[in-house]
């Protein structure tokens, strides 16, 4: 394993000279037009040089236009956006007359606009919307589309303070605490004449470029806890509080039991509308959620779990670059399965795990021999890759087996916990590499150097695909498993529907959750797609005495849609287009599209054409190529 010659090594997916800088503060203020659909703003960056000498700072850019740039209040008349690399947008290049002051604070101050190009950006019509009165807009910068939101250094490499005013037509949230002094945040539009209300917002722990959101339209708040709020649009609200009161406080304490106390003030959630296309959003003090978690049972609520646990992993311990993603989203599928043991007990740890395995399995299939580069825990984006082309579940499975590898290496939970709080104390408010954990670990388990020593760090960091698999607890799985495997040993060519269904009842799953819907249907799936008889009559028989094709949970009906797909039940194509016209989610919209396309192409070319406005800019681009492949 060669090491980079710096730790942490520089981002390959900005276009940036980030490395000159130490930034300090971000003051950006936003004015939404909603006629136009663009945010006009003043972006302010309070920063050091790092380096004596700089004539020039060159910021990321994506389709977003610049129109004044000021130094230290002067105005900077040579500043340049370069032609577009794709995907990493445009290079706004800067150079005051003389060179950039090599001690004290500078100001550089930037006035732009975004445009109808711009990815980090979802607009929605009245008619998107639940309440069909008021538009929408919500953002999404992770990976690299905060630059086409407003020109920054977009990198988790660079850390800052925000304080953010928004000036809006309907209430706004932000990734900040509200502001309790208004003049903490001054913002520049405040003094327009206009009927529209400004919100303030206050980030004092510092944060990467991508944990900056937003989003207004006609929302509304309830509790959910001492110091969490769901926001959402009225009419979804009470379902809203109830799928999330039950769960929230219990998480962050256990979290804070895992890790140490919650730094953040608030945890609140809110709930967008379908068109979301992650199942959450880890921006500080306002996790973004798919409305798929609301199913009505809190079967969902793992993800709200793997949201707070972003808190410390992630937020305040970030990844260097795109390429270090494990870092973030592996010990954040760890913790948040550390949480649902200590909740639940130690098998429902393990359960959740054989969920993820089986998801890691799938996504390593998909990216198949011509992209295996993607299933490295590191992965490789120097060559100008987009990070969202990298975007699977292999950073969060495959980074949270190596963390559960090396807790049952060491020694077990007694022996690796202390190492939590340990790592994410050294390492917080920073942005490291893997090197940088790697060495955290040997200076930590100093008496277990033989240990760490005898781990084959190439293959793990290096080596594509599975990885070997852990010994899961399996006794919450065990039944469904045999359950499969006893409709498995029911298959016949001659069987037809009510033949099958004779032989089994709803009871067999009545006590079951949703989860355990889940992997019963993944075994299926699995195992009749290997079979040489014609399940057909199987699935149709499995639907009639289960009705898993009338579940409300986004989980289990994308499982369901999988197993009619394989058997060719043709009934269920047109059902699939309709279910995929109404999420938004990718989990299950791009596993959704592959289905119907190897079953019924045009259909699904149409389905995706008649519903491509409906999609986030960064899900149709993905689907889109889905479809090519």
């Amino acid at each position: 394993m060669k090491r980079p010659t710096e730790s942490p090594e520089r981002d390959p997916s900005t276009l940036s000279n980030y490395y000159n800088f130490s930034l300090n503060k971000t003051d950006i203020s936003l004015k939404i037009n909603w006629t136009n659909q663009a945010l006009r703003g003043l972006v302010e960056f309070s920063l050091q040089n790092k380096v004596a000498g700089v004539s020039q700072f060159v910021l990321d850019s994506s389709f977003v236009n610049v129109h004044k740039v000021w130094l230290n209040g002067e105005p900077v008349e040579d500043f340049k956006i370069a032609e577009r690399q794709e995907p990493l947008g445009s290079a706004l290049t800067i150079k005051p007359k003389q060179d950039i002051p090599d001690s004290g604070d500078n100001l550089l101050q930037i006035e732009f606009e975004t445009t109808e190009d711009c990815t980090a950006l979802q607009w929605l019509s009245p008619e998107q919307t639940a309440g069909k009165k008021t538009p929408y807009l919500f953002s999404q910068c992770q990976a690299i589309h905060a630059r086409s939101l407003f020109p920054c250094f977009d990198t988790p490499a660079v850390k800052s303070k925000y304080n953010i005013t928004i000036q809006s037509d309907h209430p706004v949230v932000s990734s900040g605490n509200k502001a309790e002094d208004e003049k903490a945040c001054p913002g520049v539009f405040d003094k327009e004449d206009t009927t529209a209300q400004v919100y303030k917002f206050v980030q004092s722990i510092p944060i990467p470029s991508y944990l900056f959101a937003i989003a207004s339209g006609d929302l509304s708040s309830a509790s959910i806890g001492p110091r969490s709020l769901v926001y959402s649009e009225p009419s979804k609200l009470d379902s809203c509080q109830y799928e999330f009161e039950a769960d929230t406080e219990n998480f962050i304490k256990t979290a804070e039991s895992i890790v140490f106390p919650y730094d953040w003030k608030t945890f609140n959630v809110l709930v967008l509308p379908p068109s979301f296309p992650y199942g959450g959003m880890e921006n500080p003090n306002i996790t973004f959620a798919t409305p798929t978690l609301i199913s009505g049972d809190r079967q969902n609520v793992d993800v709200i779990a793997h949201e707070l646990a972003h808190s410390w992993s992630g937020n305040l311990v970030t990844n260097c670059s795109w390429e270090h993603f494990w870092l973030n989203e592996g010990w954040t599928v760890y913790l948040e399965r550390r949480i649902v043991g200590a909740l639940h007990g130690e098998p429902h740890r393990h359960f959740s795990a054989i969920v993820g395995w089986k998801d890691l399995e799938n996504a390593v299939a998909n990216f198949g021999k011509t992209n295996e580069k993607y299933t490295q825990l590191i992965v490789d984006l120097k060559d100008q890759q987009d990070p969202d082309d990298a975007f699977s579940t292999v950073p969060y499975e495959k980074g949270s087996t190596f963390l559960f590898y090396l807790e049952n290496l060491l020694g077990g939970k007694s022996v690796f916990d202390p190492f939590i709080p340990y790592y994410f104390t050294k390492f917080k408010g920073k942005s490291l590499d893997s090197y940088q954990f790697k060495d955290a670990l040997y200076e930590y388990f100093t008496d277990h150097k033989d240990v760490l020593d005898s781990i084959d760090w190439n293959s793990w960091f290096f080596a594509p695909g599975l990885p070997p698999k852990p010994d899961f607890d399996t006794s919450i799985a065990d039944v469904c498993y045999q359950l499969s495997n006893r409709w498995v040993e029911t298959l016949s060519d001659s069987k037809k529907m009510d033949d099958y269904a004779k032989d089994f009842s709803s009871k067999d799953i009545e006590s079951w959750t949703s989860t355990q819907a889940v992997v019963f249907l993944n075994s299926v799936a699995d195992e009749f797609e290997k079979s040489s008889v014609n399940t057909q009559e199987a699935v149709k028989a499995l639907n009639k005495v289960y009705s898993f094709a009338s579940s409300s949970n986004a989980e289990v009906i994308s499982r369901w849609y999988r197993l009619a797909g394989n058997a060719k039940l043709e009934s269920e194509y047109t059902k699939l287009a309709d279910w995929l016209g109404t999420v938004g989610r990718m989990k299950f919209v791009r596993p959704g599209f592959r289905t119907l396309k190897s079953v019924d192409a045009k259909l699904a070319q149409e389905t995706f054409k008649k519903n491509k406005g409906f999609y986030h800019p960064i899900c149709r681009a993905l689907v889109e190529k889905d479809l090519k492949a």
